[in-house]
């Protein structure tokens, strides 16, 4: 405790030194804990977001699909086992069939996926409900960047060719019935939403499918013969593995601000057991161990951070919070980027990550603030009050 008293005293007395040191430490904290927060904000929105617009609790692939082979689709559909049958119509399952089409909007020729999907099911946030719409017309939804991309509106209409199961070629015309806006590029880019049983018959097929996407609260989990089961992490890796990647940028730039906060730190410490080489020889003369005289410069070094985290508290608490309430709005044209990604983010901030910052900066500046202080160890207290240099 007594070490505790002299420390913050010797500290004071710095007045500027100790400001400037404390100020830098506490921005840190700030920008430490803000870059983590943005991340961890964006990782759970796109997660959120995916699983709401896309994978739902899991998806069953059919045995020969893979999303990133297109000429997969030409066989990766199949007849909806009867136990899957019965969990579609539990809400438990809702069925999507996949193929390749051309559209040929303004009299520009297009690649797109047609994607049918039940329009009354309620596990995907698509707005499937108006695919019921009776006419001689295909009904379509598509999202917002598709609508971009095209140039199509609501009411438009656009031929569509497609081929059918026994490789002949057909086409009709297609009315854009909604747009909607998503943070899931995956579902919005290239891709034309139909009502399934339209675009089973226009390929001619039975009652088939490409994937079986589960509810998320009390999804279908059987086993089905010749559908492999994809669970929600394996569908959101790339999520993974991207804010991953972004988050070694963040090391990256936290290790940068922590090794000049602590440089200031060694350096501030240098000069002081430099500077008062007398004070030391007399704390030893006057009977303090030279373990007590290095304990006593260690604990101010640690207490840089103490009052950095308590100035920190001051205006970062505040000011996160205003963050975290506004968002960080993104800039034009990240949305073309494929990934997922919101217009605003809002950071989340944990109070696991306040504690570990706080410990992470708090031992490091102790270890900056002891290394410097061995030193003390070797003065004799004769030399040191004649203050003759180490």
């Amino acid at each position: 405790m007594l070490a505790v008293k002299l420390a913050l005293r010797n500290l004071m007395g710095a007045r500027l030194r100790t400001g400037l040191n404390i100020f830098v430490l506490s921005l840190s904290f700030i920008v430490i804990i803000w870059n983590k927060g943005l991340l961890n904000g964006w990782d759970q929105q796109a997660r959120r977001d995916t699983i709401e617009w896309e994978i739902g609790g899991g998806q069953y692939w059919q045995e020969n699909y893979d999303p990133y082979d297109s000429f997969t689709l030409e066989t990766s559909h199949a007849p909806i086992p009867e136990a899957a049958r019965t969990a579609v119509r539990q809400g438990e399952l809702t069925p999507v069939l996949i193929t390749q089409a051309t559209i040929y909007p303004q009299g520009r020729l297009q690649n797109v996926i047609l994607k049918g999907i039940d329009p009354d099911q309620r596990i995907l946030k698509l707005p499937t409900a108006v695919l019921n719409r009776q006419g001689t017309d295909i009904p379509v939804i598509i999202g917002k960047r598709m609508a971009e991309d095209s140039k199509l509106k609501v009411g438009d209409r656009v031929m569509v060719r497609w081929r059918d199961a026994n490789g002949t070629f057909d086409a009709a015309d297609a009315v854009v019935v909604d747009i909607f806006k998503t943070n899931v590029s995956m579902i919005d880019v290239g891709v034309f939403w139909v009502p399934l049983a339209t675009l089973q018959s226009m390929m001619q097929i039975g009652n088939e499918a490409t994937l079986l996407v589960t509810a998320p609260e009390k999804g279908f989990d059987d086993t089905l013969p010749g559908w492999v089961f994809k669970d929600q992490e394996f569908l959101l890796r790339d999520i993974t593995e991207m804010i991953a990647m972004k988050s070694i940028g963040g090391k990256i730039f936290f290790l940068i601000l922590m090794s000049l906060a602590m440089l200031a730190i060694f350096d501030t410490q240098v000069l002081s057991i430099f500077r008062r080489q007398r004070e030391i020889g007399t704390h030893i003369a006057l009977g303090m161990t030279r373990r007590q005289v290095v304990g006593l410069f260690t604990v101010e070094g640690a207490l840089h951070s103490v009052l950095a985290a308590v100035l920190a508290a001051l205006y970062g608490i505040p000011l996160l919070g205003y963050q975290a309430t506004t968002g960080l709005s993104m800039p034009a044209g990240t949305d073309d980027y494929g990934l997922t990604i919101a217009d605003t983010i809002f950071p989340e901030y944990s109070l696991g990550l306040v504690v570990t910052t706080t410990l992470i900066v708090l031992v490091t500046t102790t270890i900056v603030s002891y290394l410097p202080a061995r030193k003390i160890a070797k003065m004799e207290p004769t030399d040191a009050i004649r203050g003759k240099i180490l």
